[in-house]
């Protein structure tokens, strides 16, 4: 769909501007999320009772995130862009502060607490690739989506070394990771000021006369549902097996290092695609791409199976971190083209509660799936990756199903 607030072409200075600001944020302040994700799981291990609580943390960073969708989106459709990524990231660092505390005294809960506040952030974060899709012409908009998403290939180098170089900062293990994560989200939030995007005002005056479908119409809207599916199965998968990695690596009998490092390789492959990930969607089409992605999840998971050395574990996570990129910008790219400016904070709302809500489902059941599923670390992650057939199987069809439907009734 087009309209007047998309009139900018790709040469437009002003997107640009936003990009290269939007890029500079999510590789600064995006590089907390592979920090957490790897502390998570490692310091819920040592604080919880019940090992099958031990991605808990994680669990609550994302549930977080999900409860945060649907107030944090119509805000910043009312006030902007800008004061909810700054909200997103004093959440960001008040989270790990709390978290931090939660480990200095030993508590579990307060580990939760904390990891459920950076949740916050990680839903503020989500909306980076909608803000640069803002200002985007038709054309531009999958590649200014994309290219936002390849600042998260600075984090992936950034944050699994910040949290090595942090390890023993304190004589409490992990400790020092949550003091970094603190300090990236204070100064990191100062990008945003950076930042022409459109304000609300200017958002309203660019409202059509097209009346606002409810949630159930929009759901019942084919690519708008399929867009969701899609977005949803390719992030959740990805959190499912994420989430066990650092638990698998170690319970394997490999080091704390070795899980940094399989992590950081894996968060490459998320965001080293961007770079062309918009350019093969205008050349092949979105559904196309799409459909990559999930085939390239699936493959992950098939080399996982098929054993435990550390090779398997880092070609099965860097197809996950391509099998993701292919399907999440995929999936934001149809889902981007299937309202109107009106609908904008409904929508995307709408689609990051669902999705976030599926991903707090997968972090829960990575947890308790790799460490109670059968009798060793093995069996659990075979579980894990086992797991990933049925969401798989649902996308492809949703997708099949709406490449066979008309064009004018999707």
């Amino acid at each position: 769909m087009t309209d007047a607030i998309n009139a900018p072409t790709r040469s437009d200075p002003r997107t640009r501007r936003n990009v290269a600001v939007l890029v500079g944020a999510q590789a600064i302040l995006g590089s907390q999320m592979p920090m957490l994700f790897v502390v998570g799981g490692l310091v819920g291990n040592t604080l919880t009772p019940n090992p099958c609580l031990a991605t808990l943390p994680i669990s609550m960073i994302v549930f977080g995130s999900m409860t945060t969708a649907p107030w944090i989106s119509p805000l910043m459709q009312r006030q902007g862009r800008r004061n909810g990524f700054i909200i997103g990231a004093l959440a960001g660092a008040l989270g790990a502060a709390i978290a931090g505390y939660g480990l200095y005294i030993g508590s579990f809960l307060m580990l939760l607490l904390g990891s459920y506040v950076s949740g916050i952030y990680m839903s503020a974060q989500g909306f980076y690739r909608f803000a640069a899709a803002d200002g985007a012409s038709e054309q531009f908009r999958p590649k200014a989506i994309s290219y936002v998403m390849a600042g998260g290939l600075l984090s992936a180098i950034i944050g699994p070394q910040l949290n090595k170089l942090m390890f023993d900062f304190s004589v409490i293990p992990f400790l020092g990771s949550y003091v970094a994560i603190v300090v990236l989200n204070l100064l990191g939030l100062f990008l945003f000021f950076l930042l022409d995007l459109p304000n609300a005002a200017a958002l309203a005056a660019a409202k059509t006369s097209d009346a606002v479908r409810s949630k159930l119409e929009l759901l019942k809207t084919p690519r708008v549902a399929v867009a969701i599916i899609c977005g949803m199965v390719s992030y959740a998968l990805m959190n499912l097996v994420m989430t066990s990695t650092p638990l698998a690596v170690m319970g394997c009998g490999f080091e704390a290092d070795n899980a940094n490092d399989i992590v950081s390789a894996h968060v490459l492959a998320m965001f080293v695609p961007s770079f062309f990930t918009g350019h093969l969607i205008n050349r092949f089409g979105v559904e196309k791409i799409v459909a990559t992605g999930l085939v390239i999840l699936g493959l992950a998971g098939a080399v996982a199976l098929t054993g435990v050395t550390l090779a398997n574990f880092f070609i099965a996570l860097i197809l996950l971190g391509l099998g993701w990129n292919f399907g999440f910008i995929g999936a934001t790219t149809m889902l981007a083209s299937s309202h109107t400016i009106s609908e904008r904070g409904v929508v995307q709302g709408l689609n990051d509660s669902i999705v976030f809500g599926c991903v707090t489902l997968a972090s829960l059941a990575s947890g308790g799936l790799m460490n109670c599923s059968g009798g060793s670390a093995v069996e659990g992650w075979n579980a894990v990756n086992i797991a990933m057939i049925p969401f798989l199987t649902l996308a492809g069809g949703a997708l099949i199903w709406l490449s066979l439907r008309p064009k004018s009734a999707h």
